[in-house]
Protein backbone atom coordinates (compact mmCIF):
# COMPACT_ATOMS: atom_id res chain seq x y z
CA UNK A 1 0.00 0.00 0.00
CA UNK A 2 1.27 3.34 -0.95
CA UNK A 3 2.18 6.40 1.57
CA UNK A 4 -1.29 8.11 0.69
CA UNK A 5 -3.35 5.53 1.27
CA UNK A 6 -1.42 4.39 4.72
CA UNK A 7 -2.20 8.44 5.29
CA UNK A 8 -5.62 8.21 4.18
CA UNK A 9 -6.64 5.06 6.71
CA UNK A 10 -5.27 6.65 9.55
CA UNK A 11 -7.08 9.60 8.98
CA UNK A 12 -10.08 7.56 8.74
CA UNK A 13 -9.16 5.50 12.12
CA UNK A 14 -8.76 8.46 13.55
CA UNK A 15 -12.04 10.20 12.32
CA UNK A 16 -14.07 6.73 13.14
CA UNK A 17 -12.87 6.32 17.07
CA UNK A 18 -13.63 10.00 18.10
CA UNK A 19 -17.09 10.92 17.08
CA UNK A 20 -18.42 12.52 19.93
CA UNK A 21 -20.02 9.72 22.16
CA UNK A 22 -19.32 6.76 22.70
CA UNK A 23 -22.16 5.01 20.97
CA UNK A 24 -20.92 6.13 17.91
CA UNK A 25 -17.04 5.67 18.49
CA UNK A 26 -18.04 2.05 19.14
CA UNK A 27 -19.94 1.06 15.69
CA UNK A 28 -18.29 3.63 13.41
CA UNK A 29 -14.85 2.66 14.93
CA UNK A 30 -15.56 -0.64 15.33
CA UNK A 31 -16.64 -1.33 11.91
CA UNK A 32 -13.25 0.00 10.84
CA UNK A 33 -11.50 -1.90 12.59
CA UNK A 34 -13.16 -4.95 11.24
CA UNK A 35 -13.21 -3.84 7.73
CA UNK A 36 -10.15 -1.54 7.21
CA UNK A 37 -7.79 -4.10 5.88
CA UNK A 38 -10.36 -5.17 3.35
CA UNK A 39 -10.98 -1.73 1.96
CA UNK A 40 -10.45 -0.66 -1.56
CA UNK A 41 -9.55 2.90 -2.47
CA UNK A 42 -13.66 2.96 -3.34
CA UNK A 43 -14.54 1.89 0.14
CA UNK A 44 -11.93 4.25 1.74
CA UNK A 45 -13.94 7.43 -0.40
CA UNK A 46 -17.38 5.61 0.46
CA UNK A 47 -16.30 5.47 4.13
CA UNK A 48 -14.90 8.89 4.35
CA UNK A 49 -17.87 10.26 2.49
CA UNK A 50 -20.32 8.27 5.58
CA UNK A 51 -17.92 10.16 8.30
CA UNK A 52 -19.13 13.75 6.67
CA UNK A 53 -22.84 12.48 8.19
CA UNK A 54 -24.18 12.97 11.54
CA UNK A 55 -23.78 10.37 13.94
CA UNK A 56 -27.15 9.85 14.70
CA UNK A 57 -27.84 9.32 10.97
CA UNK A 58 -25.08 6.57 10.62
CA UNK A 59 -26.40 4.67 13.47
CA UNK A 60 -30.19 5.17 12.42
CA UNK A 61 -28.61 3.61 8.71
CA UNK A 62 -27.14 0.73 10.41
CA UNK A 63 -29.64 -0.46 13.07
CA UNK A 64 -32.33 0.33 10.16
CA UNK A 65 -34.83 3.11 11.62
CA UNK A 66 -34.14 5.51 8.87
CA UNK A 67 -33.72 4.77 5.19
CA UNK A 68 -30.13 4.43 3.51
CA UNK A 69 -29.74 7.62 1.47
CA UNK A 70 -28.84 5.90 -2.25
CA UNK A 71 -25.74 7.17 -2.66
CA UNK A 72 -24.34 4.92 0.65
CA UNK A 73 -26.03 1.68 -0.61
CA UNK A 74 -24.35 -1.14 -0.99
CA UNK A 75 -22.24 -3.64 0.32
CA UNK A 76 -20.26 -1.54 2.37
CA UNK A 77 -23.13 -0.13 4.53
CA UNK A 78 -25.11 -3.82 4.59
CA UNK A 79 -21.99 -5.16 6.42
CA UNK A 80 -22.27 -1.85 9.02
CA UNK A 81 -25.86 -3.32 9.19
CA UNK A 82 -24.52 -6.85 10.31
CA UNK A 83 -23.45 -4.95 13.71
CA UNK A 84 -21.04 -8.28 14.54
CA UNK A 85 -18.24 -6.24 14.69
CA UNK A 86 -18.60 -4.47 17.74
CA UNK A 87 -15.81 -5.64 21.00
CA UNK A 88 -17.24 -4.99 24.33
CA UNK A 89 -14.20 -4.49 26.99
CA UNK A 90 -14.64 -6.60 30.15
Amino acid sequence: MDERLKSKLGALKYRSHHRGTREADMMIGGFFDAHHESMTEADMDWFEALLQEQDVDIMAWAIGTLPVPERYQGPMLEKLQKLDFIRIAR
